[in-house]
């Protein structure tokens, strides 16, 4: 379903370029779920945010269904991306401002052919629901706890039924409890939907659960 070609990628540094990864090719297939682990600074996210459509590569292709994601225009690729794949961060980035109901709803608006507001607010609901968020409908981020707040973020990755839900570190910033319950929902929703997830993590446990565990050092799989 989703192929990584040669990946390079670089930043310009007084000192010289900064090779951040080098020649990455990965498969991920339709259903599968991967962890990419390795050492801090190893390229993980910056490859997570590549094969997302988030950050371009210096060369190399991401084929999505068939398609190089990197030959779309901005506005063609960003429709892709809203429409088939969904991101969870470590630090949630819900806006402030918004409920949980409302932020879940957000990346839905983005996309005209979602359907009415009114369904758009029920699949909503029905996720917060199946996140156990049933009582923090109206509820805004500052009164959520860490783990709350990631469920939310959750649901808002999933409101638009994404064919791939891409993990930056899901747990890294959750207790030991809150976390397990991260990593339960995640492998539920894999399950149940067989939705795919890739998952940059440094969790052993969510390893331990993978269909298959991708390790990183130095801007190369080894």
């Amino acid at each position: 379903m989703l192929e990584a070609i040669a990946i390079e990628k670089h930043y310009d540094h007084p000192a010289g370029k900064v090779h951040v990864l080098k020649g990455i090719d990965l498969q991920i297939s339709d259903g599968e779920v991967v962890a990419i682990v390795g050492p801090s600074g190893a390229g993980k996210s910056t490859l997570l945010h590549i094969m997302g459509g988030l950050d371009h590569p210096v060369s190399g292709e991401v084929v999505f269904a068939g398609e190089n994601i990197y030959k779309l225009n901005e506005h063609k690729r960003a429709q892709m991306r809203n429409r088939n794949i969904g991101f969870i961060f470590q630090f949630y980035h819900l806006l402030p401002e918004f409920t949980a109901l409302e932020n879940v709803i957000l990346p839905a608006l983005v996309d005209k052919n979602v359907g009415s507001m009114d369904s758009v607010k029920v699949r909503a609901v029905a996720l917060l629901d199946r996140v156990g968020l049933n009582q923090r409908y109206e509820h805004k981020p500052h009164e959520l706890s860490g783990g709350e707040q990631q469920r939310v973020a959750i649901a808002r990755a999933l409101i638009n039924e994404p064919k791939v839900v891409f993990c930056d570190e899901p747990t890294g910033n959750l207790d030991s409890e809150s976390g397990k319950g991260v990593i339960d929902l995640l492998m539920e929703l894999n399950q149940k939907n067989k939705q795919t997830l890739v998952i940059v993590t440094h969790d052993e446990n969510i390893a331990k659960r993978s269909h298959r565990v991708v390790n990183m050092r130095d801007g190369k799989l080894v």
